[in-house]
């Protein structure tokens, strides 16, 4: 099987000749990059050329959101009101068709390995409770779902007609393993917001998208940080297939989620924290995982970037027993 086989057979609950090796994010911290280069890691790399030196199978994330001006520092907003709001999207052109050609443009330089089967892809788009985010700031957000419950309805229709956009022009072009949409509303204790206010501000919005993508035969999955349990039938009501990146240290259980979901979609998992503790660490977070890897529609993954307390030759055993384990599930 080429690796983009193995993607979707494991996506499909199909049994692959291995799993595949993955990291769904690859954009490494500089600092382990640094790190890594210094410990003799080729300088000068892109991402590609980075995969094929470990070894890894190829997951690519081209990506569109609206246009929007930078914040003044991180967490911070750029509207307090509907006219802040107008201004911006006038001034920016906020939801330009121009954004998506330059999106397309890029996803077609993918399209020929990707129908050799080459490499998978994983496109990204903004989700309804982190782009409106990106506008208020973090936690003037919070506040938005009583304060300007209009204000925020409008900006997450605008983002889904946007988003429909980007779809009906990526499927002329290529069907991707899956849409990725970036949410990050869940932190170490669960949810950030009630089921009440998903079900009146999120859901509606992700349900004809979902649709669309599934008419499509693409899947949907949803980025959330932190402890997402809770959130998981929330998730699926609206149409989403599966979830990430499943982080170890909010205390995400992953063989309760796959005992309760057994055809749930799960992508990440692998404690990233213990990476850097020996050869004998590493296997016995692989044994943990084994059998939700044998289980099927799990495709392992750091569960987030590799952090810079990890050697060059830590990641490098990580990447060996990565290879035996992914044959082993597949046996």
């Amino acid at each position: 099987m080429n690796p983009r086989e193995r993607f979707n057979a494991v996506l499909n609950g199909r049994k692959p000749d291995r799993l595949p090796m993955v990291e769904w994010a690859a954009w490494w911290w500089d600092r382990t990059i640094q790190r890594w280069t210094e410990e003799g890691l080729p300088e000068g790399m892109n991402l590609e050329q980075s995969l094929r030196y470990f070894g890894l199978d190829e997951l690519h994330c081209p990506s569109v959101t609206p246009h929007l001006p930078p914040a003044k520092s991180h967490g911070a907003g750029i509207i307090k009101n509907e006219r802040d709001y107008e201004n911006i999207i006038k001034e920016h052109d906020t939801y330009s068709n121009a954004h998506i050609e330059r999106f397309i443009a890029n996803v077609k330089t993918y399209k020929e390995r990707h129908d050799r089967g080459e490499i998978s892809l994983r496109v990204w788009l903004d989700g309804f409770f982190w782009y409106p985010r990106k506008l208020f700031g973090i936690e003037p957000h919070l506040y938005a779902f009583y304060d300007y419950p209009e204000l925020l309805e409008r900006i997450n229709s605008d983002l889904e007609e946007f988003n429909m956009r980007v779809l009906l022009e990526l499927f002329k072009v290529l069907k991707p393993e899956f849409i990725g949409y970036g949410e990050d509303m869940s932190y170490n204790h669960g949810p950030m917001l009630s089921v009440e206010l998903f079900e009146q501000f999120i859901a509606p919005h992700y349900k004809p998208l979902t649709k669309f993508t599934r008419e499509n035969g693409v899947k949907t999955l949803i980025d959330t940080d932190g402890d997402l349990t809770v959130m998981i039938p929330w998730l699926t009501g609206c149409g989403a297939d599966g979830v990430y990146p499943l982080e170890r240290q909010a205390g995400i259980d992953l063989a309760a989620i796959r005992g309760e979901y057994p055809e749930l979609i799960l992508l990440g998992g692998y404690d990233k924290m213990v990476m850097s503790k020996g050869e004998a660490a590493i296997r016995a977070e692989f044994e943990r995982l084994l059998p939700v890897m044998r289980s099927g529609y799990y495709i392992p993954s750091v569960d987030h970037q590799t952090p810079p307390e990890v050697s060059l030759e830590d990641y490098k055993i990580y990447i060996k027993l990565f290879k035996e384990y992914c044959q082993k599930a597949a046996e």
